[in-house]
């Protein structure tokens, strides 16, 4: 299966050096043998969702994932997304419980979180490929060294974005942010082991608004 990198034109401009590095082509190459010989997710054509639905010059919010989902029709190329009409992971279920309990807004039915992207969150997996059924498979082949080098560039080149990161993995990749010029909101992870332990109650979507108004910025519509 061929893979192409569908991604915002404001995007390409930006990371056009990076495509060009020596692990980003072997990383291209191990995906495209990958997906010739298993089953991955997400479909090749939304590797690159992330990107493709939120163009640079409108990144808000980032919100960091580590491996997208790694069962049948789930993954769509945005972290804690899944398609419309799947059942919405324990993750994303407490996701939307905080945002209830924060905002009092309605438990969302749809776990397609899409609707984020369009107003200019990043739901940025650190790994943006699996193979089916198995967790970490690609892991470790330049996948995360790619990712930092977004995160690197969103810190440089912009102001006032939100980083939301919840878990010990997305605070060890957002320690490059620059603290100084975006605002970083820390704590536990959303999943079902650890929820209890600071994400409940951590009300990240009412500062991240706050923080957006605070700068003349429109808020999110969660």
């Amino acid at each position: 299966m061929a893979v192409e990198v569908k991604i915002a034109p404001s995007w390409k401009s930006h990371l056009e050096k990076e495509f060009e590095q020596e692990y980003f082509i072997g990383l291209i190459d191990f995906v495209r043998q990958e997906y010739r010989e298993h089953v991955v997710y997400p479909p090749g054509k939304e590797i690159f969702s992330a990107f493709d639905s939120c163009a640079f010059d409108d990144v808000k919010v980032v919100i960091i994932g580590q491996d997208p989902y790694h069962g049948p029709g789930q993954a769509n190329g945005l972290c804690f997304s899944v398609r419309d009409g799947v059942k919405p992971p324990p993750s994303l279920v407490n996701i939307f419980k905080e945002i209830h309990s924060d905002l009092g807004k309605p438990i969302s039915k749809s776990g397609d979180l899409s609707r984020w992207a369009h107003q200019g969150v990043l739901l940025l997996n650190a790994t943006l490929t699996v193979r089916a059924s198995t967790p970490g498979s690609h892991q470790n082949k330049g996948w995360e060294k790619f990712t930092d080098a977004v995160i690197n560039l969103i810190s440089e080149k912009k102001n006032n974005v939100v980083f939301l990161l919840w878990g010990a993995y997305a605070q060890k990749k957002g320690e490059v942010i620059d603290r100084s010029k975006h605002l970083v909101l820390m704590s536990a992870h959303p999943s079902p082991f650890s929820a209890d332990r600071g994400f409940f109650g951590c009300k990240h979507f009412s500062k991240a608004n706050e923080y957006l108004r605070s700068k003349g910025l429109k808020e999110i519509d969660w």
